[in-house]
């Protein structure tokens, strides 16, 4: 039986980074009890919003989660408890500062159920550090990941940022190399963007911060790829890389149409037919006692054929395994295919596209089983040849059932994706 999702926001934080232009606070530390009582209150308003009652994974994301302590998550684990059923394997991940975890705090989480953490890093340079405003250093995350791990917590990931200004290539590959020596099972790293309204922002538009240019992005990012395959991280979204079984349970389910309830200022949730989000304003949240809907405080989209089909594209071709051709006509109709083919077959001839006969594991760099021109599976190490006289998978006995980036494609995954849409 398919499971669904919960994510809990929790914006408070300590301090702010200079990048971040997620809905966070800096004040309001005084409310956390507060908080937490709306957050369980409306998590008893909405549980019927997920129609199955059965919880798959569970993410408590910020902000900065770790900044609540052992006794409020612990209000927040009984409220789940009571409200869902908790699949015995369910993956259950807080999103956590290294400097937050101590011994105590590591043995609490697990006491309460948590086996994944997830931490910010960014970058391993001190310096680097402190102008992000990050309030960890780099040796706290190996201490983050002892106490974690004592505590018997295994599944953990880490975040980083490419691009960051004056950073070089060397430095990037400096951080990744220390990430992919940590005992760790997962890794996302992001491009860094200067988000209007940010601090980040306003230091570039002064002069005082230098956005670094494409062709070091993109060498940053091939250099991330190349340096993980090596350490048997597997590439499985645009983003992020694991080692095998550790991929984000949670976060794929965003990808493959999971349904999730989202809880907290400006928390998003979906259903399949509609998508709903909070506003992100914490006193009005506070005062509504969680009571968003009450409050008026939930803004309702219902998601015509168009969207459906237009996130479909979205969040499957981000992911390695790419776009199952047969369920996208089971879904949306043999013309919407045709149009999708058409569209598509400019990319699959200049080889940013692929079809494939099966789902790959991996983002395609060569070695994968694909479908050449002529409709026959083979493990080509020239895939920018691939897409040569398109044939139409229709036309190919069965194979070509997938539609996926290869490796040239994820660096203009935006524009091709956004291109795949209807007019």
């Amino acid at each position: 039986m398919p499971t669904d999702g919960l994510y809990i926001h929790v914006p408070f934080c300590k301090s702010r980074c200079i990048y971040c232009d997620f809905y966070s606070t800096t004040c309001g530390a005084d409310k956390r009890q507060a908080y937490t009582d709306a957050l369980c209150h409306e998590m008893r308003l909405r549980r019927d919003f997920l129609d199955g009652g059965t919880l798959g994974s569970v993410y408590i994301g910020g902000g900065t989660p770790s900044t609540l302590s052992a006794d409020e998550l612990g209000r927040i684990f009984q409220t789940i408890a009571t409200t869902w059923s908790l699949s015995a394997d369910a993956e259950v991940t807080l999103e956590a500062n290294p400097d937050d975890i101590t011994p105590d705090y590591a043995k609490a989480l697990k006491a309460l159920g948590i086996n994944r953490v997830s931490m910010g890093v960014q970058t391993f340079n001190d310096g680097m550090l402190r102008f992000l405003h990050r309030r960890h250093s780099a040796g706290q995350v190996q201490e983050a990941i002892d106490h974690l791990q004592g505590a018997g917590i295994d599944n953990l990931s880490i975040d980083l940022i490419y691009g960051l200004p004056g950073q070089t290539l060397e430095q990037w590959q400096q951080d990744v190399g220390k990430a992919l020596a940590l005992p760790v099972s997962h890794l996302s790293a992001y491009a860094l963007i200067y988000e209007e309204g940010t601090a980040l922002y306003r230091l570039r538009e002064q002069g005082k911060a230098a956005e670094a240019s494409d062709e070091l992005s993109l060498q940053m990012f091939e250099a991330l790829m190349d340096m993980a395959a090596e350490a048997g991280f597997r590439h499985y979204e645009i983003s992020n890389f694991a080692l095998p079984h550790r991929e984000a349970r949670h976060n794929s389910g965003y990808w493959t149409g999971m349904h999730y309830l989202g809880i907290g200022p400006a928390a998003h949730s979906y259903n399949g037919t509609v998508r709903q989000w909070n506003t992100p304003d914490l006193s009005a949240y506070l005062k509504a006692g969680g009571d968003t809907a009450a409050a008026g405080l939930i803004t309702t989209e219902t998601l015509t054929p168009k969207i459906r089909q237009e996130e479909t594209l979205l969040t499957r071709l981000r992911t390695a395994e790419g776009l199952d051709l047969a369920a996208f006509t089971r879904e949306f109709g043999q013309q919407a295919l045709d149009a999708l083919l058409a569209r598509a077959k400019p990319y699959i001839n200049n080889g940013t596209l692929v079809l494939c006969d099966a789902a790959p594991e991996s983002f395609i760099n060569g070695q994968w089983s694909i479908v050449n021109a002529e409709g026959i599976a083979s493990n080509s190490s020239a895939v920018s040849g691939v897409g040569a006289d398109f044939k139409d998978p229709r036309e190919r006995s069965g194979n070509g059932q997938w539609l996926c980036l290869t490796r040239k494609g994820i660096f203009i995954s935006d524009g091709i994706i956004s291109s795949l849409f209807e007019d």
